[in-house]
Parts: C-alpha cells; sequence; structure tokens
C-alpha cells in the first residue's frame, strides 16, 4: 500500500511540474514573440515585474524590470546608485558603456553586470527596425531609486 502511495505522491509531483512548466513555456513565448501586426512601434515599455526586500540583509531589495526598448531608443547617461544591476537580453541587440569601458554589442541570450554606482554611459537598441527587451535584475539599496540621470540629484 505504501508503494501505491508513494507512486501516487510522485505521478502527483510529476503532474504539477508538468502545469507550472506548461505555464511557463507559454509565458515565455508570449513574452518573447514580438508582435508583427503593428505598423508603428510601440513606445519604450519599463514594466516593473517583482520588487522583494531582503529580510536576511537588511535595507537591500531585489528589483526585477523588464525593459521592452523601441528600435534606436537611447538613455540618457545615468547610475544606479550603490545597486548590482545584472541584464539579460532576451530579444534583439543592445548598445552598452559602463565608466571608462569599450562600448559593447550584447544580442539574444547574452548578459551583462554593472557594479554599484559606476556611470552607464551608453544604453541603446543597437537595431533601427527591432525592438530589444531586456529583464535587469538589481539587488538595490532599499532606499535609492534604480536610476539616477547623470546631473540629477537624488
Amino acid at each position: 500500500m505504501s508503494s501505491r502511495k508513494t507512486t501516487l505522491s510522485y505521478a502527483a509531483a510529476a503532474a504539477g511540474a508538468a502545469i507550472v512548466s506548461a505555464a511557463a513555456t507559454y509565458g515565455a513565448m508570449t513574452f518573447v514573440a514580438p508582435s508583427r501586426a503593428q505598423t508603428t512601434p510601440a513606445p519604450t515599455q519599463r514594466i516593473d515585474v517583482m520588487t522583494q526586500p531582503l529580510a536576511d540583509i537588511p535595507g537591500r531589495e531585489v528589483r526585477i524590470t523588464l525593459l521592452d526598448l523601441m528600435p534606436g531608443h537611447a538613455s540618457p547617461p545615468h547610475r544606479h546608485p550603490n545597486h548590482h544591476v545584472f541584464g539579460y537580453i532576451v530579444d534583439g541587440t543592445y548598445e552598452w558603456k559602463i565608466g571608462d569601458g569599450p562600448v559593447k554589442t550584447f544580442k539574444a541570450g547574452e548578459a551583462f553586470y554593472e557594479p554599484p554606482g559606476v556611470l552607464h554611459a551608453v544604453s541603446r537598441n543597437a537595431s533601427t527596425d527591432a525592438r530589444a527587451k531586456i529583464v535587469v535584475f538589481m539587488v538595490a539599496d532599499a532606499k535609492q531609486p534604480s536610476t539616477v540621470v547623470e546631473g540629477e540629484k537624488k
């Protein structure tokens, strides 16, 4: 009898995993799939996905954001004060430069890291005709804004 219960619990776990996997796959496909029906690109979008305080690291939180950049979009030079910033390019190409480093171009599937407070001198969708989608993950100072444009006060 316990063998049957074990088999049923494994089957239930497998079914649950299959449902979660199917939902995640569907979500990823709709998240990544660009809309080809648009004649003019929709404006750049910033979608705040999640903010989660880190109870074991007082004053820190994780911020996850999706950037959906229209073709050619560029941000002014800025900093992410006291934040560790990680970016993952989901779709398109992204030009990036921090500090005195070289301009780099990242493609879908590549990632980057920005140390706290460094000048993010170039942040641009490298394409003139295709959108870029980037997931940004920050380990942030809970008291600081995500981005401060260079020359602006916090």
